[in-house]
């Protein structure tokens, strides 16, 4: 799956709450902003001549019309960072199970190590893998195994 300029394409979803990084509890979510993360990743992907696409948002909805978006405007891999939804939202699940795209899950923190209902995600069983506790360098990791993972296709 490529775009029409025959670029390989990586879509990036950011969960609930993730547009507050660098004020919102940096003890567990570092301070890196979410705006200095994207523009990291774009710059990578470019680096390698892929198209990196990305979406914020508070509401499952939205995330759930993102990711059937996919249909449409199809990717080749997703790299989610579901948030709050990672415990509760069996439909953004669904939705990830519905475009069989290969994913990773990313979390910032490390969420074994924090309250126990975040012990628990609705996605990993369904992910190629998941990053947990490595800041945003997760994103970035997460990123390197998807350019790696199409390069070799």
């Amino acid at each position: 799956m490529t775009t029409p300029s025959g670029k390989k394409r990586i879509f990036v979803l950011h969960g609930p709450n993730l547009n507050l990084l660098g004020l919102r509890e940096p003890e567990h979510y570092g301070h890196d902003t979410l705006e200095a993360i994207n523009q990291r990743l774009c710059a990578r992907a470019n680096a390698e001549g892929i198209t990196l696409e990305v979406c914020q948002s508070n509401a499952e909805s939205d995330l759930i019309a993102a990711i059937h978006g996919l249909f449409q405007h199809p990717a080749d891999f997703v790299i989610i960072n579901p948030a709050a939804f990672t415990h509760t939202s069996i439909a953004l699940r669904d939705a990830l199970a519905a475009v069989k795209v290969p994913f990773i899950e990313v979390h910032l923190s490390n969420v074994y190590a924090r309250e126990s209902f975040r012990h628990h995600s609705y996605f990993s069983d369904l992910a190629v893998g998941v990053i947990s506790g490595l800041g945003a360098a997760g994103y970035e990791y997460a990123l390197d195994f998807a350019i790696q993972r199409l390069k070799q296709r």
